[in-house]
């Protein structure tokens, strides 16, 4: 078996990432007590990555934990993980857990939080075809965790709604799937935010979902343009009418969705709006006022 190529920082020491290893007694592992951020580097710079961290912190707040780091230190710590590896084009994760426990004691108030970092090759969410010709999508049957249980906006661990929504789109022949809210509403998708475009005007879903970077980039570039974009209630009666859907995620950017609930969106094909959506988004990545450069040894 191939080894696991990249590296990780795991509690203040660097390791190369197929030797990486969480304490299977920190609550991270045992209760899903952690929270994280991913980020991205493409062609040797990271994008938006205090954007991130910043938002790794407000995770972090919203879930009583803290470290001894600055914001630029985890930035420090992310960007050396990406120059360590010698990775140009990188998937980088940075995760805070609880931490373990003293023996005896559940209190989570007595566990010191414990940092994870680490970068690998860069991931993709569709591979070549689907990113050319579009992903099949279903509506789960699968409700999305409410925001009065846990508040989305933190990024969080808690998958099981959305492992059984991945299951249920391979079980009908999709690739993805959105998630309902109790109202019949949509929330997003297994990591990802969702789109949906209507006469020119694009929507997106504004409660019980993750906020992400890209989804963020998305709503500036529809500024840029002029195309109204409203962060509002999605019902999943307009998810059958748009006439594009896309999804955003930091692994892979903008992709687009072309057959919903075994229906042709649009004339089957990734929609024009979402391809020049598409463009934009790789083209910022061009714009140093939003990229910071990762230094390697070469």
């Amino acid at each position: 078996m191939a080894a696991v190529k990249g590296v990780a920082f795991m509690d203040g020491r660097w390791m190369p990432l197929a030797e990486a290893s969480v304490p299977i007694l920190d609550r991270g592992f045992v209760r899903s007590d952690a929270t994280y951020d991913v980020a991205h580097v493409w062609k040797g710079r990271f994008f938006r990555l205090m954007d991130h961290v910043e938002r790794f912190q407000a995770s972090m707040a919203g879930l009583r934990m803290s470290l001894p780091y600055s914001a630029q230190e985890i930035a420090d710590i992310m960007i050396g993980c990406a120059s360590r590896a010698g990775l140009r084009d990188a998937y980088v994760q940075v995760t805070c857990t609880r931490g373990l426990p003293p023996p005896g004691t559940r209190d989570p108030r007595l566990c010191r939080n414990r940092l994870y970092a680490f970068a690998q090759p860069f991931v993709w969410i569709a591979d070549e075809q689907q990113r050319r010709d579009g992903l099949r999508m279903i509506l789960s049957g699968t409700q999305r965790i409410p925001p009065e249980a846990l508040d989305q906006r933190i990024k969080n661990f808690h998958w099981l709604d959305l492992t059984m929504g991945v299951f249920e789109a391979y079980d009908r022949d999709a690739t993805v799937c959105a998630m309902p809210a109790a109202d019949g509403t949509i929330t997003e998708g297994p990591g990802f935010n969702i789109f949906v475009v209507k006469d020119g005007a694009l929507a997106t879903p504004h409660r019980g979902l993750f906020e992400g970077i890209t989804r963020r980039t998305v709503m500036e570039i529809a500024a840029d343009l002029q195309l109204r974009c409203d962060v509002r209630a999605v019902h999943a009666e307009e998810v059958v009418a748009a006439d594009e859907i896309f999804v955003t995620s930091t692994a892979g950017g903008v992709s687009p969705v072309t057959v919903y609930e075994g229906r042709a969106i649009g004339d089957g094909r990734p929609g024009s709006l979402t391809r020049r959506i598409t463009e934009l988004y790789w083209k910022r990545h061009e714009d140093d006022a939003l990229c910071t450069p990762v230094p390697y040894d070469d």
